[in-house]
């Protein structure tokens, strides 16, 4: 017997648990489909942590929707019990006075009234001795940026949405998905689904589900490392903040180590390589990555080593102008989507998950996501 919803959500990684609880919070019956279990570390929603910040170097517009993501946040870290899903770390961004980065933060500052300290090299040095400042670069402060512990905000908001009402069910692969007179019908491994509507917050699979739309989404191989700290004042505890480095060899960024012995963070944020298949990738480590960061952090971390303690393996599914896509479908208005987050979307994962409850409810949101939608395409 085919089972039926309000809506089903396709994927209930960062954006697809937000979805799902903000559906399931305004009443409806609601159910979460994903092959891999609660907050896995196959996609593009895990790796201990991601930064949030909201002088925003990709584009001013985003502002708005970062104001209402640290909202929801804090909403979400108030009805976990949990005062560390959000840490306000602060964030030191150093960077070419007419790179991409600096001047990108001061615009949105500077448009959207947002408090940031410029530092010179010598006060960056003074403040801040964990990292050193190349000659010749800028340095601006965010006090209140941070970061977020990605898969206890994934659990968090799966768990709001299940006490509200939802079904989460994994171990299930989406096949395909078809429009019906009046919904959608979602072919699965565990079955045949009917819905209302259709959420697909499939990150890194969203190619395949979304691919009538004609727009190419490419996945890329982002690796992630933790390498041994010789100090404590990396850590946490020690007001140590995240970081991001634009330089000639790439964008680089981290966070402080945030527990005794777990090592200091760090990853390249471009470049990557591309795959076919997110089922298939190689998770093994590549020594040519790693020696990269290896290179960045013995120039600039005077108190990290070499020692590598852990990686990882996230995807970055980039649009073809690195923004994201969240709209309903064009053709499909029972259809909702968010993709090609490009790399910098789990901190907006909050916000999205509402917006895209307003289009499928609403048909619409109030919230100002317009700049996101598919008709730039085409």
């Amino acid at each position: 017997m085919k089972s039926t919803y309000d809506v089903i959500v396709l994927g209930t990684g960062g954006v697809g648990s937000a979805a799902l609880y903000h559906l399931a919070a305004r009443g409806l019956r609601v159910a979460g489909l994903d092959q891999f279990p609660p907050a896995h570390g196959l996609g593009s929603s895990h790796g201990q942590s991601r930064i949030i910040r909201k002088a925003y170097f990709e584009h001013p517009d985003y502002v708005p929707l970062l104001e209402r993501a640290y909202f929801l946040w804090d909403e979400l870290g108030r009805r976990a019990g949990r005062t560390d899903l959000f840490e306000r770390t602060g964030l030191i961004q150093i960077g070419p006075k007419d790179g991409v980065v600096i001047p990108g933060v001061l615009e949105s500052a500077a448009r959207h009234g947002l408090r940031l300290e410029t530092l010179t090299s010598e006060e960056a040095g003074a403040r801040f001795p964990q990292y050193r400042v190349p000659e010749g670069c800028a340095v601006v402060y965010e006090s209140d940026a941070g970061l977020l512990r990605v898969e206890d905000c994934v659990l968090a908001y799966l768990n709001a949405a299940q006490a509200a009402g939802a079904e989460l069910r994994t171990g299930v692969t989406v096949h395909r998905w078809r429009s019906l007179a009046g919904g959608v019908e979602v072919e699965t491994s565990a079955g045949v689904f009917g819905a209302g509507a259709v959420v697909i917050a499939a990150g890194s699979w969203a190619p395949q589900l979304l691919g009538e739309l004609g727009i190419p989404l490419e996945v890329r191989r982002k690796p992630l490392f933790w390498l041994k700290s010789n100090s404590r004042a990396h850590h946490i505890g020690r007001a140590c903040p995240c970081f991001f480095y634009e330089r000639p060899e790439g964008q680089f960024y981290g966070f402080p180590e945030m527990e005794s012995g777990g090592g200091v963070k760090v990853a390249c944020h471009t470049g990557g390589e591309v795959i076919t298949d997110p089922a298939t990738v190689d998770r093994r480590l590549d020594e040519s990555d790693l020696a990269g960061v290896r290179q960045f952090t013995r120039e600039w971390f005077p108190e990290v080593g070499a020692e590598l303690l852990r990686h990882e393996t996230c995807l970055y599914t980039m649009s073809p102008d690195e923004h994201f896509i969240v709209d309903r479908h064009p053709g499909h208005p029972q259809v909702a989507f968010a993709a090609g987050l490009s790399g910098h979307g789990f901190k907006f994962a909050s916000v999205l998950g509402e917006i895209l409850s307003d289009l499928i409810v609403d048909g619409g949101t109030a919230l100002p996501a317009e700049f996101l939608g598919v008709n730039r395409f085409g």
